[in-house]
């Protein structure tokens, strides 16, 4: 089996490319996520063929837009960056993922600084050339920075909107759209939206109401957009809580009283922070192997990734 497709920085891989011959390996990116993830890697500055090693450089506002510049020098990068970007971003369509290397001029995500004409720090708000074009043109792809991914939560996330973008893609998108499709992708993310947003949640039931009020391509593109977006959005422990109580209402029947104390006692703890995610879970999705409830058999919310990831042990 193939792993997902997910795009990634090169120096990430341990690959010595950045600019002073040097790499940023991540060994959770390789020994870990490499399991699941097919990696495909791009290093921007040497693919815009700036060569290793190369000068230092960073991005310049000036009236008509930004310019990427060497640092101690005004040699100008801009032109063969976005030639590359021009020419690589038509191939990134098949990817579930991106992971970008923070504080890059080309590869950075957020909180990259900009300089004037004179090469003084202005903002620190800026993104990289490369990331801003590809956040850009695929709007729905889940990226994050290496570096956010040391943040449980952050990394929980992430690899959470991989796995249910690349269901997306895998059985929705394009030629596999239908009604059908949709309300079934619908069906297994349930409550995983209800516990990303329950707002969200609760408008994406009606738009799947009435298919056939226009187009399905139409009603399907803004389906996605606000599920991706629902996804980004931070799950609290209350918001677990109500997703696995609205669980814990489908196997009631088929639950001891003991069993579902048990269960209650552990949601409650989850709640004031004593115990991880992972110990109520393992508790309904034990309840629900020994009295298959099928409306549960397909939820993501119980399995979104694989166990041996451990994410859930950790929020």
């Amino acid at each position: 089996m193939t792993g997902i497709p997910v795009g990634i920085s090169t120096c990430l891989l341990g690959k010595e490319v950045r600019h002073d011959g040097g790499h940023k390996h991540s060994r959770f990116c390789t020994q870990v996520l490499s399991r699941h993830f097919d990696f495909r890697s791009i290093c921007p500055e040497l693919e815009a063929g700036l060569g290793v090693p190369r000068p230092a450089i960073h991005l310049r506002e000036y009236k008509d837009g930004l310019r990427l510049i060497e640092s101690k020098g005004t040699a100008d990068h801009t032109d063969a960056m976005q030639g590359f970007i021009d020419q690589v971003m038509p191939t990134l369509a098949d990817l579930r993922g991106y992971i970008l290397m923070a504080k890059s001029p080309s590869c950075g995500m957020e909180r990259i600084k900009v300089h004037n004409a004179d090469g003084n720090v202005t903002r620190r708000d800026g993104r990289g050339l490369f990331a801003e074009a590809l956040m850009h043109h695929y709007p729905l792809l889940p990226v994050e920075e290496e570096g956010r991914l040391n943040d449980d939560a952050l990394r929980e996330n992430f690899v959470e909107r991989v796995f249910a973008y690349d269901d997306w893609m895998q059985n929705v998108a394009g030629d596999n759209l239908t009604a059908r499709a949709l309300i079934e992708f619908h069906t297994r993310h349930k409550f995983q939206l209800l516990a990303h947003s329950e707002k969200i949640y609760r408008q994406l039931g009606p738009m799947l109401g009435d298919l056939k009020s226009e187009p399905l391509k139409d009603i399907a593109a803004r389906y996605i957009a606000s599920f991706m977006e629902a996804m980004t959005l931070r799950v609290s422990r209350g918001s677990h809580v109500n997703a696995m109580q609205h669980l814990m209402g489908y196997l009631r029947d088929s639950m001891a009283d003991e069993d579902r104390k048990v269960l209650m006692e552990q949601i409650e703890a989850y709640h004031r922070g004593e115990v991880p995610l992972v110990v109520p879970m393992t508790l309904l999705r034990m309840a629900q192997r020994r009295e298959p409830v099928d409306y549960l058999h397909t939820q993501k919310y119980l399995t979104p990734y694989p166990d041996e990831l451990g994410l859930r042990n950790r929020v």
